[in-house]
């Protein structure tokens, strides 16, 4: 029984217990609204109008007042419980939120989709009970706070798409309650903590599009509740814990974009319930688990981009449940199993780039489900079978770049939902089926590269969905026919290189989406259809090559669009087009070869965009206008063989990208201006054979890039210039025919770089052939004749031992010829017609033996200085003699020797042929200079071979590329060897290290470049940035894109280089790039173990060549796309060339991608490196044809104004490019 006292005394602490309770609430509650109101004005304007709900005067849980976004606690506490504002747009700071006042109250806090910047404060840590923490899609910067550990109760946090960096804090392992981690998309880095192992309540985990790095940390196999488990986009190194497959609930596993390596734990087949395996693009190797057949619910199963070895497992024929198999780009061999035929769920089968053989199996048809079936870029051969017409909701078919035979089957017509069907670099014969006209959703058909015949089904005409029809480099012979006009989507027209004749039907004039048309090398006949003109949209016109006259059409750039106009080599006739002469969108213009006419003057304007003209060989005339000076991009400007009259104007020496002018055979008169000296990027000026008259200008000798110089077959008169000698690249020099006078400049001699022609014949020289031809150690053809000429010829010249013709003939020349084997070789004809040459040349008395001279013309005291003069010479003879014996007797001994002890000497069958001359000679000079290829001499290696620095003779300076041999090589093998080579040193262009030559012998073979002062891009780029800037790097990028378009759009047959990398681009003194190692991998036998070094170099190799053996153009473009991102990344970009397929690399942001060492690229070299990168992006396109061609990139990159990218560079992404 409780006394009354007691009694009172309880009662009263019932009524008085809650009101502390309240006291504290109403102490809490003005310290929130405080908070609150305090963070609000620190917001921009426009946030603090979405707040208009927050005022002074009134309290955020009172019932008559409605804060925006706020919860409060029930009665009678009333504090804020949540705090969510979500995608209002908000801007401002976070932390200038005080948080303290919520510590007892707040569950929830939800400020996702907002601009809010600045750190996470770490006075989040008072939040004690805190359950939901939601800032997701802000601006947020700064490292995630460890005192976020110390949310006891927070079972879900949300951090995922901002700024944030630094690691993640180890106190995560204290998140007990923690189910659900979302911190994707941002810059968090360092490795992933082992403590995240003790939260045991997770469900998902997502760190994806990070910087995280180092290896997944076994203990996530600690983690029994989890179900999604997301790092895909990091830097990720080291294996895959096997404990992962320990993870019996796991549903979704995502490592994809890492470099990850090893195999694919086979536990992974433990996992039943996993749904998504995604490990693509990471450096995986080994088989693929045959295990994983084991995953009967997996919908994704996604492999590729990784080196996986080894066949498909026909276990993956129980994953019946697979909607998507992703295996591309990879070293898969074997071929596809026909258990694949079971997996009636996919939709997408990917095997793509692999080295897949055999043939493809009739039961893919069962796949009824299928959308999308790529097999290109592999070796299968076989057939298309029939079957695969069964894939009724097919919408891509690609089996590009195989080895497919037979013809294509009828039945594919049968697949009306088809949009895109890829059957090019095959070997398909047969004809077009006619049955593809039923393909009615057919967006883009590509089956060119192949040996079709038969003619174009005029069914094709039904296909009014059709944007590109590419048939090019087939035999497909017959009629264009008219129902291609039913196209009226058409886009790209690609029908060149096959055997079509007939005319261009008129309906072709209907085709008014038409941006591309190219009908070049066929037998097309007949006039141009006037309805051409009507193609308006016309960026591309191109019939080169054909039967085709009349005139062209007027109206042929009436859209203003035309960039690539080629109508070269027909027989069209008559004036340009109207339209042409204001087509201020012309990049590229070839009209050469045909019988066109009518005025220069009238015929062109002022094209602002113009890289390349050819007007050769028609019958054009009048003078060149003034206004082609105003052509500013204009690299090659040719006009030869025409019936041009009039003066050079001056204002040509404005255009200072020139490359190559051509003025040749024409009717033009008066002096060459020397404005011409201007055109420093020159290096082919062609002038012979008008009527110039004067001098020979000297600025002639301010070209120092001047490589071809013909002035041959005018009236030029005076000296030749000594300023020529300035001309330190010639290779070509010919002066011949004109009326020059005076003695040959001894500065001539100095030309070190002529190789192939010196010709100044026919003109009126005097005086002595200088000694200091001798120097001209590469020269092949001298001609000196018909000129008169006096003296004897220098005995330097027997030394110039690369002489392959010389004529001398019709001078005043005497004395002895040079005692060579190449002078007594010499025709009787070049030597005749002299005043008295002598020696053991033919045609050419002996030399009189010397008669000693009278006694009473000698005085004693000569005659005994004459004697010591003698003596002394002899034994200096003697001296120099054994010396010389000594070293040869020396290089011998280094030599290896037979199995019979005898030293190896070159046989017969050996093959020299450095600049064309005797190379037995040319091969001990190399083998002296670089002392048998002594290892002090080497200055770098490649997959190919060696190459050393060879000073040669005459102070010559070559790089010598010692080739690694090839076991059992062939008769046949050297044969080709020497073709090869043989064509590659006809390559020439200034952005091309040049191809002296090569020797071949049992011991081994090696090429001779020129030597670049400066060495490989690679070397230079690691060396150090500074001297690299920004300017010279463009530069760089741009003579790389010139050179290669070169070789693949001026060089018949194209040369593909094979193996482009940043160790085979070579800079010289001044950082002008050129390109080396051409066509190389070409002189290796595609059979032998060496095929992976020929292949390219890892990184730079694009997919279709690294894993078949079918070499394109369109693998230069790739490995030219990574060559650019190196330069501008200033290191190889290999972890963002394999994550530009994923979101990952697409969420780079431009910023992040130039080199750092640099100051940031500023203005107008902003917008031209964001240019860059832009081309760089499109040229690393997985599918080929998506590529553009190098003569595109290269015009692209010379012409086009950048688009201001820069000028928010911190938000560009690559995305964005």
């Amino acid at each position: 029984m409780i006394p009354c006292r007691s009694l009172l005394l309880l009662l009263n602490l019932l009524l008085v217990l809650p009101l502390p309770t309240t006291s504290i609430a109403s102490s809490l509650l003005p310290s929130q609204a405080q908070a609150l109101l305090q963070w609000k004005s620190t917001l921009h304007d426009q946030s603090q109008q979405s707040l208009s709900s927050w005022t002074p005067s009134t309290s955020p849980c009172s019932s008559s007042s409605s804060w925006l976004g706020l919860t409060c606690t029930k009665p009678p506490l009333l504090l804020v419980s949540q705090l969510n504002l979500p995608g209002l747009g908000l801007s401002g700071r976070l932390d200038a939120l005080d948080l303290t006042p919520f510590s007892p109250s707040l569950s929830s806090l939800d400020l996702s989709s907002n601009h809010l910047s600045g750190p996470i404060p770490p006075g989040i840590a008072a939040l004690s009970n805190l359950v939901e923490l939601y800032l997701f899609s802000n601006r947020l910067s700064g490292a995630i706070p460890y005192q976020l550990g110390q949310l006891g109760s927070l079972s879900r946090l949300a951090l995922y798409s901002n700024n944030l960096t630094g690691p993640i804090p180890p106190s995560f392992g204290n998140l007990t309650s923690l189910t659900l981690a979302a911190l994707y998309g941002n810059q968090i880095d360092g490795p992933i903590p082992s403590e995240i192992g003790n939260l045991g309540n997770l469900v998902g985990f997502d760190a994806s599009d990070n910087l995280l790095s180092g290896g997944i940390p076994r203990s996530l196999g600690n983690l029994a509740s989890l179900r999604v488990l997301s790092l895909f986009g990091n830097r990720l190194s080291g294996n895959i814990p096997k404990e992962i497959g320990g993870i019996a609930g796991l549903v979704q596993l995502q490592l994809a974009s890492n470099f990850l390596t090893g195999s694919i734990p086979s536990r992974i087949g433990n996992l039943a319930m996993l749904q998504i395996l995604s490990l693509e693009n990471n450096i995986l190797s080994g088989g693929i688990p045959q295990e994983l057949g084991e995953l009967k619910k997996l919908q994704v199963l996604s492999l590729g981009y990784n080196n996986l070895t080894g066949p498909i497992p026909a276990s993956l024929g129980n994953l019946t449940e697979l909607s998507l198999l992703y295996l591309f780009n990879n070293q898969l061999s074997g071929s596809i199993p026909p258990e694949l035929g079971n997996l009636v769920s996919l939709i997408n089968l990917v095997a793509s780039a692999n080295h897949l053989t055999g043939p493809i199996p009739a039961a893919l048809g069962n796949l009824t489900n299928l959308k999308r079936l790529y097999l290109d870029d592999n070796r299968i051969s076989s057939s298309v079978p029939r079957q695969l017409g069964d894939l009724g909701n097919l919408t891509a078919l690609n089996i590009t770049a195989n080895s497919l035979t037979g013809t294509l089957p009828a039945s594919l017509g049968n697949l009306t939902l088809l949009a895109y069907l890829a059957l090019y670099g095959n070997q398909i014969s047969g004809p077009i089926p006619s049955e593809f006209g039923n393909l009615v959703n057919l967006r883009e058909l590509h089956i060119s590269d192949n040996v079709l015949n038969g003619s174009i089904p005029p069914t094709l005409g039904s296909l009014r969905r059709l944007t590109t029809l590419a048939l090019s480099n087939n035999s497909i012979s017959g009629p264009l026919p008219s129902e291609i006009g039913d196209l009226q989507s058409l886009q790209e027209l690609i029908l060149q290189l096959n055997n079509l004749t007939g005319p261009i039907p008129p309906s072709f004039g209907s085709l008014t989406s038409l941006r591309d048309l190219r009908l070049s090398g066929n037998q097309l006949s007949g006039s141009l259809p006037p309805e051409i003109s009507k193609l308006t949209d016309l960026v591309s016109f191109e019939v080169s090559n054909n039967h085709l006259s009349g005139r062209l059409p007027p109206d042929v750039c009436a859209g203003r669009l035309l960039e690539f106009f080629v109508v070269s080599f027909n027989q069209f006739e008559g004036e340009v087009p109207r339209s042409l002469r204001s087509c201020t969108s012309l990049i590229r213009a070839r009209l050469e070869n045909n019988r066109l006419s009518g005025s220069l003057v009238d015929g062109f304007g002022v094209y602002p965009r113009l890289l390349y003209i050819d007007l050769s060989f028609n019958r054009f005339s009048g003078n060149v206008s003034p206004d082609w000076g105003r052509c500013s991009n204009l690299t090659s400007l040719r006009i030869s063989a025409n019936e041009v009259t009039g003066t050079i104007p001056p204002e040509i020496g404005q255009l200072s990208s020139l490359g190559v002018l051509d003025f040749s055979s024409n009717q033009m008169t008066s002096e060459i201006p020397g404005e011409l000296g201007k055109l420093a990027s020159l290096f082919k000026l062609n002038l012979s054979n008008n009527q110039f008259t004067g001098a020979v200008p000297r600025g002639i000798g301010r070209m120092s890039n001047l490589e071809y110089l013909d002035l041959s077959s005018n009236n030029l008169t005076g000296m030749i210039p000594t300023e020529v000698g300035g001309c330190s690249k010639l290779r070509w020099l010919d002066l011949s025919s004109n009326q020059l006078n005076g003695s040959i400049p001894f500065q001539v001699g100095n030309l070190g770089s002529l190789q192939q022609l010196l010709d100044l014949s026919r003109n009126r020289l005097t005086g002595p052939i200088p000694s200091q031809f001798g120097k001209l150690v590469m020269l092949q053809d001298l001609d000196l004749s018909h000129n008169s000429l006096s003296g004897s010829i220098p005995s330097s010249l027997g030394g110039v031992v690369s002489l392959s013709s010389i004529d001398v003939s019709y001078n005043d020349l005497e004395g002895p010829v040079p005692d060579t084997e190449f002078f007594r070789r010499v025709p009787s004809a070049s030597l005749s017609h002299n005043k008295g040459l002598c020696g053991r040349a033919r045609g050419v008395a002996l030399c009189a033996s010397p008669q000693p001279p009278p006694a009473r013309h000698r005085g004693r005291s000569r005659t005994m200085l004459l004697l010591l003069v003698v003596l002394v010479l002899g034994v200096l003879l003697l001296v120099v003699l054994a010396v010389g014996l000594y070293q040869i007797l020396l290089k011998r001994g280094r030599r290896p020797a037979d199995e019979s002890g005898n030293v190896e000497t070159p046989p017969a069958r050996d093959t020299f042929a450095v600049w064309n001359f005797d190379g037995k000679i040319a091969y001990e000079d190399i083998v002296e200079a670089t002392e048998d290829f002594d290892a002090k001499h080497l200055v770098g290696s490649g997959g190919y071979g060696s190459v050393y620095k060879a000073v040669l003779p005459g102070e010559q300076v070559v790089a010598v590329k010692k080739i690694r041999p090839i076991e059992d090589e062939s008769h046949e093998d050297v044969k080709s060897f020497r073709s090869e080579v043989g064509a590659l040193t006809h390559i020439r262009h200034r952005n091309i290290v040049k191809l002296y030559g090569f020797c071949s012998t049992t011991r081994c073979k090696f090429l001779v470049y020129e030597f670049m002062e400066r060495g490989s891009l690679a070397d230079v780029l690691g060396g150090g940035a500074e001297d690299l800037g920004w300017d010279r790097r463009l530069g760089v990028v741009r003579d790389v894109a010139h050179a290669l378009a070169y070789m693949h759009h001026d060089c018949t047959p194209p040369v593909v280089h094979r193996d482009l990398s940043s160790k085979n681009v070579l800079l010289d003194l001044e950082f002008k790039a050129c390109v080396s190692d051409f066509g190389t991998a070409r002189l290796l036998r595609p059979d032998s173990s060496n095929w992976t070094a020929l292949a390219g170099t890892r990184g730079y190799v694009a997919p279709e060549l690294a894993y078949t053996m079918r070499v394109t153009e369109k693998c230069d473009v790739y490995s030219f796309g990574v060559v650019t991102l190196e330069v501008i990344m200033g290191r190889h970009p290999g972890e963002l060339v394999s994550s530009l397929a994923s979101s990952s690399g697409q969420n780079v942001v431009l910023d992040d991608v130039v080199d750092c060492r640099l100051p940031p690229p500023t203005d107008e070299v902003a917008d031209s490196v964001g240019l860059v990168v832009g081309v760089a992006l499109r040229c690393l396109s997985v599918d080929p044809q998506s590529r553009p061609s190098m003569l595109e990139v290269s015009l692209e990159l010379t012409a086009r104004n950048p688009p201001p990218v820069f000028q928010h560079c911190h938000s560009v992404k690559m995305s964005d490019m």
